[in-house]
């Protein structure tokens, strides 16, 4: 009795481990599912904001419950060929090439990251494409894990099948961080140069191209000689390249 009483308990508590555990994927699918959804509505909808947006939002309005973000959505063919250029050229070069994602980039940021962090140094490189930081801008957030990254690379996936290289750039140009608080390439245009997105310049284009790693810091240090060479690179680079 007292074996079969053993036993029984085994079974019992395998149910509830199995039980668990299909629930679990059930409820993974579920959000991957409804992930799917969003990207099919943002294919033919445009973001009142993204999930960076509201995150940085909650945390400037910690010290300050009055503050506004600066955005306002502006279509593809409003925003300067110079500008799709400069960010197409400094952010993702092959975007009109890939599928998502750049393996290759992604492993040798790995590396140099990892060599960076061995040197005791702060500097890290990025290998995401222009279509997972859309992911990540959309729908996450800018935290740093291997489970955000995972999903980061699902959504990528997603983008890529549903939408266009044009649908995928007019989404990045328009929550893309510019500054604090500043998201988007019209409140970027006024922002910096006082014009509409429609209005930028190349060298206007590169420079707010060349601000994209570090937006916030950049709002601040707008001269500095790494911008000013950058802002020179890209500027050369930009006839390089395809847009959609």
């Amino acid at each position: 009795m007292a074996a079969r009483g053993k036993s029984g308990k085994r079974r019992s508590w395998f149910r509830i481990i199995t039980g668990a555990l299909m629930a679990l994927v059930c409820a993974v699918l579920l959000y991957q599912f409804w992930l799917f959804g969003l990207v099919v509505w943002y294919n033919y909808q445009n973001p009142g904001s993204s999930a960076v947006m509201r995150e940085e939002l909650s945390r400037l309005q910690d010290g300050n419950p009055d503050f506004r973000l600066k955005y306002e959505w502006v279509p593809y063919d409003k925003i300067d060929r110079s500008l799709k250029l400069a960010v197409v050229a400094s952010e993702d070069s092959n975007f009109t090439e890939h599928d998502g994602v750049e393996w290759d980039a992604i492993r040798k940021a790995w590396e140099y990251n990892q060599k960076q962090e061995a040197a005791g140094r702060s500097k890290m490189r990025g290998g995401s494409t222009i279509t997972q930081q859309l992911a990540k801008n959309l729908f996450l957030s800018s935290s740093r894990s291997y489970l955000r990254k995972g999903q980061e690379l699902v959504l990528t996936y997603m983008i890529e099948h549903v939408m266009s290289k044009e649908r995928i750039l007019e989404l990045y140009l328009n929550v893309a961080e510019w500054g604090v608080g500043v998201f988007g390439a019209q409140a970027a245009a006024k922002h910096y140069f006082n014009v509409p997105a429609a209005s930028l310049g190349a060298a206007q284009s590169a420079r707010l191209a060349a601000m994209l790693p570090n937006p916030r810091f950049y709002d601040s240090h707008r001269n500095s000689n790494y911008l000013n060479s950058r802002v020179y690179t890209l500027t050369r680079r930009m006839q390089m390249v395809d847009i959609p």
